[in-house]
C-alpha cells in the first residue's frame, strides 16, 4: 500500500507511535487522517497539526467504533486503512483483579474485532482495504512482568491470523506491528523490571512509523521494527522447551521481578 491519497483512521492517534503514524501517513500524503483516542485534547492537537479530524472514542465499546468507521466515511470517503492501535499496559500476574483481565481484553482484543466488524464490510464490498495491528513482541514472545498484556497480545496475534487468511482473498490486507521497546509514555513512565530492561534498546515512535510505512509498502503480516524479534521469534519457534528454559533465566536475572506466587481463591 501507498498512502498518498489514502483515507486512513488511526485509533490512540493521540500519543506514541499512533501520534508518530498520524504525522508519517501525513507526510506520504493521506487524503484523509481520523486521529480518535479517548484523549479528545490531544487527538485534536494532532489533527490541527496535520489537517485532519480528531475524534473521542472508546475502543472497548461498538457502538463507538461503529460511529468512527461512519463519521470517518462521511467527512473523506471509504476507508483505505484502519489502523487499531490504541492499547494499555498493566502489570499482574493471576492475582490480578477479574475486572483488570476484563478491562484489558476489551481494549487490547475485543478493540480490534470491533473494528473489524465496523469497517470490513465496506472494505470487502469493494474488494480492497487494510487493518493494521499494533500488538507488541510481546505477542509472538511474551511480557514476563504481565499475565494480562502478554495474554491479550497473544489473542491479538491470533486474531489477526485468523483475519488475513479469512479475508486476504477478498482483498483484505492484514499487518501486525510488533515492537520491544519505544520511548513511549507506556515505557518511560513505569518502574516496570521488564519496561527498565527493554529502555536499553528503545526506539523513537518516530522509527516506528518510518518500520511502519515500509511495512505497508510491502504488505508484510509481520512488521518488526526491533530486528531482534524475528530472531527470538526464530528461536522459539526452532526449540521451545529450550527458549522457555532462557527466558525463565532471563526473569530470574533482572531486578524487582515479583516472586511467582497465588493467592488461594478458596
Amino acid at each position: 500500500m501507498q498512502l498518498k491519497d489514502k483515507v486512513v483512521v488511526v485509533t490512540g492517534g493521540a500519543n506514541g507511535i499512533g501520534r508518530a503514524m498520524c504525522r508519517r501517513f501525513a507526510a506520504e500524503g493521506a487524503r484523509g487522517i481520523v486521529v480518535a483516542d479517548l484523549d479528545e485534547a490531544n487527538a485534536a492537537v494532532v489533527a490541527k497539526e496535520i489537517g485532519g479530524l480528531a475524534m473521542r472514542v472508546d475502543v472497548a465499546v461498538p457502538d463507538e467504533l461503529a460511529r468512527l468507521v461512519a463519521r470517518t466515511t462521511e467527512a473523506y470517503g471509504p476507508i483505505d486503512l484502519f489502523c487499531s492501535n490504541a492499547g494499555i499496559e498493566t502489570g499482574g500476574g493471576l492475582d490480578a483483579p477479574v475486572e483488570l483481565w476484563q478491562r484489558i481484553w476489551d481494549v487490547n482484543v475485543m478493540a480490534h474485532v470491533h473494528a473489524a466488524r465496523a469497517v470490513l464490510p465496506g472494505m470487502i464490498a469493494r474488494r480492497e482495504g487494510y487493518l493494521l495491528q499494533t500488538v507488541s513482541a510481546a505477542g509472538l514472545l511474551t511480557q514476563m512482568s504481565s499475565a494480562p498484556y502478554s495474554v491479550t497480545k497473544h489473542a491479538a496475534i491470533g486474531l489477526a491470523d485468523w483475519l488475513a487468511i479469512t479475508y486476504g482473498d477478498a482483498g483484505i490486507k492484514v499487518s501486525c506491528v510488533c515492537p520491544l521497546g519505544v520511548r513511549t509514555n507506556m515505557l518511560m513512565s513505569t518502574d516496570d523490571p521488564i519496561a527498565v530492561y527493554l529502555r536499553n534498546n528503545a526506539v523513537d515512535p518516530e522509527q516506528v512509523a518510518d518500520t511502519i510505512v515500509a511495512g505497508l509498502a510491502a504488505e508484510q503480516f509481520l512488521i518488526l521494527p526491533h530486528a531482534e524479534v524475528a530472531e527470538f521469534f526464530h528461536r522459539k519457534a526452532d526449540d521451545y522447551d529450550r527458549w522457555l528454559k532462557g527466558m525463565r533465566r532471563l526473569r530470574d536475572s533482572l531486578p524487582g521481578m515479583p516472586a511467582p506466587t497465588v493467592t488461594p481463591v478458596w
